[in-house]
C-alpha cells in the first residue's frame, strides 16, 4: 500500500531569515566544532578563548603590542583578554563583533598572514556568551559595547583615557548553550604556552603568571619530549618555514607532530605536515642511498612544524586541518604562480637536512642505527601478527567483547567528536552500560579479568596478549591516531582496589605503547556515584563523602546505598551517569610529567619502595571519619 504523501505545508512562512547572532546560536557546532562541558580540550568553551586570543596574536604578528593578558575566573567563569595592539576602529567596533563577514582581515594590507580570515571568531564568542564586552583604546580615547546572547544592550560614547592602545574583551560562555561547564587549567595554560612558543618576543600573562619562550619551537619540542632525544635537535628556519625535530629513544615508537599554521595549532595535520613527512623520507633515502621503509624512517620522530602563508585555508572553522595547496592565493583569476606548500616545504627540508647530515656524522650514524632497529622490530612484529592471526579471528571483536556504536566518522568530523568507548571490567558492569548507552555514539569494550602488567615488555605483547590485541584493534590505533574510531576513550572501572589496579594497568598500557592517545587528550576516567541517598520523595547520587553528608542532611529518613561496583547500578540509573551530565576526569600530561619514572615506580619491580610509599600515604575509612 502506498504511503500517504506529506501535507504540503511548504509556504512563504516556511522561509525563515535568521540574523547573524541567531544563526550562530542555532547552529553553534558549525562554528566551534562542538559544545561539551569543558572535560575535553577541544570543547567549545576553550575554542571561544582561543578565538579571542587569536585576534590579539594577529595584532602582535602585524607588529603591534608585545604583551597579552589573559584572565580566567574558574568560579564565576569570566574570561578576559587585553592586548596592546592598534585597537578596533571605533566606528566599526560593534559590527566587528556582531556581524558575520565583517572584519579587518579581509584587507591583507592590514593583516599579513593572520590566523582568522572568515570573519567569524569573536562573533561566535559574542553569540554564545550570556555576557560579552568589547572595549577599544585608540590614541587617548576609548569606547565600549556590551552584549547579551549576541544582542547589543549598551554602547558608550567616546571617552578620554590614559591607557595604552589595544582591545579588551570580556565574556561568560552561556550555560544555555554549554550546560554546566567548567574550565580545566591545564588545557588553557597549554594553549597559552603554544602562543608563546610560536611567537618569539611575545609575553603572555595568564592569571598573573608570566609565560615567555626564549627559544620558540625548540622550547616547545623540549618541553613535550620525555628524556633526551636520540640526537641533538635539528632546527631549520628558512623563509616562512620553521621546524625542529629529533627521534625518541627505542621506548617510544610513534610519530609525534606539533604542527602550526600562522601560529594556529593544527592537531589533525594537513598539507604542511604531509609535506614534511614526505621530505624526511625522501632526504634520508637519498642520503643513505637505501630504499628504507617510510615507517622505519619516521618511527619515533617528534617534531614541531610551523609555516606562515597568505590567506590559509582549513577543512573546518575550528582550523584543525590545514588544506591550502599554494603558499599564496591566486589573484584576478590568473594562474597561481606561488610555490605549492608541498614543494616549498620539501625543498627547504631536503637542502637543509642533507647538509646537516653531511656535516654531523654522529647524528647521521645514530639516525641510521635507529632506522635499522625499527626495521628489525617491524619485521618481528609482522611475524607475531601472522602467527596470531588465526587465533585472533577465533576470539574476534564480535564475540560480545565489543558492543560497537553505529556512527564513527562523517565528512565534516562532527559525529567523530561525539563517539565514546567505555572500557569496563566484567560482564555485569558492561551489561549495565550497554543497556543504558546511546547506541549511536557510545560503544562498550568488556575486559576479561585484569590486564597484564606490560611495564618493561616489548611491543610484541600488544599482539601476543589477546586482551591488548583486541583492545588496540577496537580503537584502530596500530598506525597512529589518524584512524582512531572513538574520540573519547573512557576507563570505566569500579571505585575499589581492584578497579583502581585495572585502571593503572590500562594507563600503563597506553603510556608505554600509545602515549599520544593520552597526550592529545583522548583518555578519560568515568566518575560514577559512590552513594545513593533517597526517600520516597527524592533521590540524590553522591560522588564523595562530603556530598553524602550534605545529602543526608537535606533528606529526612533517608535510605543510603553504597555502590560497591558498577554492576550494582541498574541500567535505568546508569542513563543519568553517561548522558549529557556525564562526569569525566581527563588524563592529562602536563609539561613536568615524567611517564618513564611514573611507570617504573608504580608498575616496576621496586616492591619495597612502593610498599613504603603506600604505607606512609595510605588513608583509611577511619581517617575520613
Amino acid at each position: 500500500m502506498d504511503e500517504k504523501p506529506l501535507e504540503n505545508n511548504y509556504t512563504d512562512d516556511s522561509i525563515i531569515h535568521l540574523e547573524d547572532m541567531e544563526h550562530l546560536r542555532l547552529r553553534p557546532t558549525m562554528y566551534i566544532g562542538k559544545l561539551g562541558d569543558g572535560s575535553s580540550q577541544d570543547d567549545g568553551v576553550y575554542i571561544l578563548i582561543k578565538e579571542v586570543i587569536d585576534n590579539s596574536i594577529d595584532e602582535f604578528t602585524s607588529g603591534f603590542g608585545k604583551q597579552i593578558e589573559v584572565n580566567v575566573s574558574f568560579q564565576d567563569k569570566v574570561v578576559s583578554v587585553r592586548d596592546h595592539g592598534r585597537g578596533i576602529p571605533f566606528g566599526k567596533m560593534v559590527e566587528a563583533v556582531s556581524r558575520l563577514n565583517t572584519g579587518g582581515k579581509y584587507d591583507n594590507k592590514t593583516f599579513q598572514k593572520s590566523i582568522g580570515l572568515n570573519g567569524v571568531g569573536t562573533k561566535a564568542v559574542n553569540a554564545l556568551s550570556s555576557y560579552f564586552k568589547v572595549q577599544a583604546f585608540r590614541d587617548g580615547q576609548t569606547k565600549y559595547a556590551e552584549f547579551a546572547e549576541g544582542k547589543l544592550i549598551k554602547e558608550s560614547e567616546l571617552m578620554p583615557t590614559t591607557e595604552d592602545n589595544g582591545t579588551y574583551v570580556e565574556f561568560i560562555p552561556d550555560v544555555k548553550c554549554f550546560g554546566n561547564y567548567h574550565y580545566i587549567n591545564d588545557y588553557i595554560e597549554k594553549k597559552i604556552w603554544n602562543y608563546a612558543y610560536l611567537n618569539k618576543g611575545l609575553t603572555m600573562r595568564y592569571n598573573g603568571q608570566r609565560i615567555y619562550s626564549k627559544n620558540g619551537i625548540i622550547d616547545l619540542l623540549e618541553n613535550n619530549m620525555e628524556g633526551e632525544g636520540l640526537y641533538p635537535i635539528i632546527h631549520i628556519h628558512e623563509g616562512d618555514l620553521e621546524v625542529a625535530f629529533t627521534h625518541g629513544d627505542g621506548q617510544y615508537n610513534k610519530e609525534e607532530y606539533y604542527s602550526f599554521v600562522n601560529g594556529q595549532y593544527t592537531p589533525d595535520g594537513g598539507t604542511h605536515q604531509g609535506a614534511f613527512r614526505e621530505a624526511i623520507v625522501k632526504t634520508v633515502r637519498e642520503f643513505y642511498k637505501k630504499d628504507y621503509d617510510p615507517n622505519d624512517i619516521r618511527q619515533g620522530i617528534i617534531s614541531v612544524i610551523s609555516i606562515r602563508v597568505q590567506e590559509p585555508e582549513f577543512k573546518n572553522q575550528t582550523k584543525t586541518n590545514f588544506s591550502s595547496t599554494y603558499m599564496e592565493p591566486s589573484r584576478d583569476g590568473l594562474p597561481n604562480e606561488s610555490p605549492t606548500v608541498k614543494s616549498y616545504v620539501m625543498d627547504i627540508i631536503k637542502r637543509n637536512l642533507d647538509n646537516y647530515l653531511h656535516i654531523n656524522a654522529q647524528t647521521a650514524e645514530a639516525l641510521q642505527a635507529r632506522i635499522i632497529a625499527s626495521e628489525k622490530e617491524r619485521k618481528e612484529i609482522a611475524e607475531i601478527k601472522k602467527a596470531n592471526k588465526d587465533k585472533t579471528k577465533k576470539v574476534s571483536l564480535n564475540n560480545r567483547k565489543l558492543r560497537d556504536c553505529r556512527v564513527h566518522y562523517n565528512s565534516n568530523h562532527e559525529r567523530r567528536l561525539e563517539t565514546t568507548i567505555f572500557i569496563t571490567e566484567g560482564d555485569s558492569a558492561s551489561g549495565s552500560i550497554t543497556k543504558s548507552r546511546d547506541v549511536n555514539t557510545q560503544a562498550v569494550f568488556s575486559l576479561r579479568g585484569k590486564p597484564k602488567n606490560c611495564y618493561g615488555k616489548s611491543k610484541a605483547i600488544v599482539y601476543q596478549n589477546m586482551e591488548f590485541n583486541l583492545l588496540h584493534s577496537a580503537l584502530d590505533i596500530d598506525d597512529g591516531l589518524e584512524n582512531l574510531r572513538y574520540n573519547n576513550v573512557v576507563i570505566a572501572t569500579d571505585a575499589d582496589h581492584d578497579g583502581m589496579h585495572i585502571r593503572m594497568l590500562l594507563l600503563a598500557f597506553f603510556l608505554q605503547f600509545f602515549p599520544d592517545l593520552i597526550k592529545t587528550g583522548h583518555v578519560y576516567i568515568l566518575q560514577t556515584p559512590l552513594f545513593r541517598v533517597r526517600n520516597k520523595q527524592k533521590t540524590l547520587y553522591c560522588y564523595t563523602d562530603e556530598e553524602r553528608i550534605e545529602a543526608i542532611d537535606s533528606i529526612k529518613n533517608a535510605e543510603i546505598t553504597r555502590f560497591k561496583g558498577l554492576g550494582e547500578i541498574s541500567a535505568d540509573e546508569f542513563k543519568n551517569f553517561i548522558g549529557k551530565d556525564m562526569r569525566l576526569d581527563p588524563v592529562i600530561f602536563n609539561k613536568d610529567f615524567d611517564s618513564a619514572n611514573v611507570l617504573r615506580f608504580y608498575m616496576g619491580k621496586n616492591t619495597p619502595e612502593r610498599k613504603k610509599f603506600l604505607m606512609e600515604n595510605l588513608r583509611t575509612d577511619e581517617d575520613n571519619d
